[in-house]
């Protein structure tokens, strides 16, 4: 059974309210940041096109790092915000997340947004969300272009995810932490049996 199915099951039987993504959380669209900009060290730094080809759905460490000077015109990337692609060659990579773990901040640049989640939204949640059928099919909708693809943080804000006991903030995220352990704790399992094999 694949994380999409499984958070599907996850999720029957939970009392849930469809909320639009910009409602539980603020949208920061990054500018900036060619590969040139690049360095060896300092300030990290997440390329929106390594999302897709580098990360899973989250890290601690960035692979990239750019200098002081670059990281001040560049969106700040703060310890559990969301990187999210906005462009790509196709539908499957538009909207993939990477939740950033790492203690120091990070910088983005341009074809990504930022969701710095509200009180009520774990960010490693909506990631695993983001990965189910259903989101899936919303991001298509919103999705424009034919060779180059690009779903716009505006609409991005107008994605409803599914949160659970919206009016017990606490529960809420009680249920969202469960959910993403279980989650945790499977793609681990996954990761481990597919390196067996």
């Amino acid at each position: 059974m694949s994380n999409v199915s499984f958070m599907e099951k996850l999720l029957d039987g939970v009392e849930v309210e469809w909320i639009p993504l910009g409602e539980m959380g603020e949208l920061v669209r990054g500018s900036g940041l060619p590969k040139t900009d690049f360095t060896d060290f300092g300030v990290p730094a997440i390329h929106y096109g390594q999302i897709y080809t580098y990360y899973g759905l989250f890290t601690h460490t960035t692979k990239s790092f750019v200098s002081e000077e670059t990281s001040k015109k560049l969106k700040k990337v703060d310890f559990g915000d969301v990187v999210i692609t906005n462009t790509s060659e196709n539908l499957e990579d538009v909207g993939k997340p990477l939740v950033y773990l790492g203690e120091k901040q990070a910088v983005t640049g341009g074809h990504a947004t930022i969701l710095k989640p509200y009180e009520g939204l774990l960010g490693k949640y909506f990631a695993y969300y983001s990965q189910t059928r259903e989101f899936f099919k919303e991001k298509r909708k919103y999705a424009k272009g034919a060779k180059v693809i690009d779903v716009s943080a505006k609409d991005l804000s107008k994605i409803e995810i599914p949160i659970p006991c919206p009016e017990n903030p606490t529960k809420s995220l009680e249920i969202q932490a469960e959910i993403v352990r279980i989650l945790d704790t499977f793609t681990e399992l996954t990761t481990e049996l597919t390196t067996e094999l």
